[in-house]
């Protein structure tokens, strides 16, 4: 049922509570709000639901958000009891919802207890700690076919013209709508003239011919940069992701190694069945 901004009084059975609900020394999530034909409600369901209202409904007084919280689980309850039943494929969603809740708790518990200061730590350093400082290249290339094509390419970028503008309009190869940019890559990245060729270079720089299998280069060399391991909160969140994986999965393998399960063979029933929703109705 619908929440609504203008709530109905509280109903009679929170005030037929042995134990009043403003005694917060008292209170915990077990304490029974109300109860309805013999089906206890309790604080937990209120605080639960509170958490799921819209936003426009968090600023009401505490008194009017109590009462209507309380009123529409209460509603709830006397609808849920009056029906048939949930059919298949509700009790289906309820059991799974159940299950997931439970496994989302056990495997936050799990990962409470394997992400310490000390774990991390040591994650960073068997994951970085071998990390020499490398060098990284931004180049932009023109692609031609032959030496003398690229001899006159860097006569027409040496007399002013702008390497990006004369690598759209004459390079052969895929960077050069882009301008000649190949972005930046390490060593090893490039076949081994072009490589040796850049590495050669200093930034700013425009070389002579290279040429390689695909043909013949001019290269500019835009930048260099010096890559070195990354600090441990700059990579904290892969480091929290790895260690969680790690531990759950070790955890999911230990219960399962322990656990009594007997499943049924894709040879035993038609993996088709997955699509009849009919089989969810009543």
């Amino acid at each position: 049922m619908a929440f609504k901004q203008t709530f109905s009084a509280a109903c009679v059975a929170l005030f037929a509570l042995s134990t009043p609900i403003h005694a917060e020394g008292h209170a915990s999530a077990d304490t029974v709000v109300a109860t309805v034909n013999g089906v206890d409600i309790t604080l937990a369901h209120m605080i639960v639901l509170k958490q799921r209202l819209p936003a426009q409904y968090q600023s009401l007084p505490a008194d009017v958000l109590f009462n209507g919280i309380l009123d529409q689980l209460v509603q709830q309850t006397v609808l849920g009891q009056s029906g048939d039943g949930l059919s298949p494929g509700s009790q289906a969603t309820l059991e799974n919802e159940e299950r997931a809740l439970r496994a989302s708790e056990l495997i936050q518990g799990i990962t409470d207890e394997a992400i310490t200061d000390e774990a991390l730590q040591a994650a960073y350093e068997e994951t970085y700690a071998e990390i020499d400082a490398e060098t990284e290249y931004n180049a932009s290339h023109i692609l031609v076919e032959t030496e003398e094509e690229a001899l006159a390419i860097i006569e027409e970028i040496a007399a002013g013209a702008e390497f990006a503008l004369v690598a759209q309009e004459k390079s052969t190869g895929p960077s050069g709508p882009n301008g000649g940019q190949l972005g930046w890559f390490g060593t090893g990245a490039m076949v081994a003239p072009f490589e040796e060729a850049v590495v050669a270079m200093e930034a700013g720089t425009v070389s002579a011919p290279v040429q390689t299998q695909f043909g013949w280069h001019v290269i500019r060399l835009n930048e260099t940069r010096v890559t070195e391991a990354p600090p441990l909160e700059a990579v904290r969140g892969d480091l929290i992701a790895q260690l969680r994986q790690v531990a759950v999965e070790a955890r999911v393998a230990e219960l399962t190694e322990g656990a009594d399960i007997t499943r049924i063979t894709i040879e035993e029933i038609d993996p088709a069945l997955l699509d009849d929703l009919s089989l969810l109705e009543k």
